[in-house]
């Protein structure tokens, strides 16, 4: 079994409060992700980009497996997450083909 790194994260106070986002609109090239969460709400005019990520596509996979294995845990505690397969309420770009 290998050893286990451990990593001294430092959480500095302006980035620990997060940042909102109901919609995430993701990119890639050859060389790496793109990862744009995006702040839509009612009576503003313009969604707003809050936050992007780059990542290299190994590591975008790591995230990818990363959320599965969380989501698993999450409904196992918490209940069966349910997706609302109706596109009128989904934006566009987010949680399926447009």
């Amino acid at each position: 079994m290998a050893e286990e790194k451990k990593f001294d994260i430092e959480l500095r106070p302006e980035i620990a409060a997060g940042v909102y986002s109901n919609l995430a609109i993701i990119t890639h090239s050859s060389n790496e992700f793109i990862m744009d969460f995006v702040q839509m709400m009612p009576g503003l005019p313009k969604p707003t980009v809050n936050s992007r990520v780059l990542m290299t596509p190994e590591n975008a996979k790591r995230l990818l497996r990363a959320l599965m294995d969380n989501m698993q845990k999450y409904e196992s505690q918490f209940g069966e997450v349910k997706l609302r397969d109706n596109p009128a309420v989904r934006p566009m770009g987010f949680g399926g083909e447009a």
